[in-house]
């Protein structure tokens, strides 16, 4: 298979765009985890706003401790450190506030009708483009305020032969509809712009932020199967998303829990 030149990011560049959002950039070629990474540096007390992205990452995970992997250049996989200032029981609408920033921005900038299965996969046609995992830090900064690591992967110019089954990527998805492809750099300010711009509108208009959430989220009227922790399964029709981010299936709400779409 003939695959298009991969351009490695720059780093420089990333820096200085994203530099008035707030955001302090770092770019590594490789690491093992860039979310392991910024939980040591949050220990230390690194401030909000620190950002790093690897080319290639080698023992990443995804929510449920599943792993993530992608071919060096193929992907952006990058990781932010937050500390909002929310009550604890707020915080569980973080890693979902960082799924409909990027679902919103790859309707608005890469023309990809993107979708959310709860918690935070991001979905096009059912098919897997992005996930989520974010992760609380125990310490506390001077400020008193929780430290939140939120990683990101992302499938851009992947083809069908580096997937899993089930998932796509931007590249494939721009092609079946025509459009031109753009590059991951572009694409990474545009994600951590969005990210910005929908954090603060949460921290802003909680109640505003989880309406649009709910109108992305393809699991809402969904009959679903929700595998719980504990091995148990439950089968409804998914209603609502609570106030504290959690899935309402026929009545029940659920904190955790891997969602099966049921046809």
């Amino acid at each position: 298979m003939t695959r298009h030149r991969r351009f490695p990011l720059d780093a420089g560049l990333l820096a200085a765009a994203l530099a008035g959002d707030g955001l302090s950039v770092r770019v590594v070629q490789e690491t093992g985890s860039t979310n392991a990474d910024l939980v040591a540096a949050a220990k230390t007390g690194a401030g909000e706003g620190l950002v790093l992205v690897a080319e290639h990452q080698w023992a990443g995970r995804g929510r449920l401790d599943r792993s993530w992997a992608s071919p060096s250049g193929a992907g952006l996989t990058f990781s932010v450190l937050l500390r909002p200032a929310v009550p604890a029981g707020a915080l569980g609408w973080l890693p979902l506030v960082t799924g409909l920033s990027l679902a919103s921005t790859l309707r608005e900038f890469a023309g990809i009708p993107a979708g959310l299965k709860w918690p935070n996969d991001v979905l096009v046609a059912g098919e897997k483009l992005a996930g989520i995992l974010a992760e609380a830090v125990p310490d506390r900064d001077r400020s008193g305020t929780v430290a939140v690591i939120v990683g990101i992967g992302l499938n851009v110019d992947n083809d069908v032969d580096e997937l899993p089954p089930g998932a796509t990527s931007v590249a494939l998805r721009q092609r079946q509809e025509s459009r031109p492809l753009v590059g991951r750099g572009e694409l990474l300010i545009e994600l951590l712009r969005g990210l910005v711009r929908v954090y603060r509108r949460w921290l802003a208009e909680p109640t505003a932020t989880a309406a649009a959430y709910r109108s992305v989220c393809d699991t809402l009227g969904q009959r679903v199967r929700v595998e719980l922790p504990d091995g148990s399964v439950v089968t409804g029709t998914a209603t609502d998303v609570d106030d504290h981010g959690r899935l309402v299936v026929d009545g029940r709400a659920f904190a955790a829990g891997d969602v099966v779409h049921l046809r």
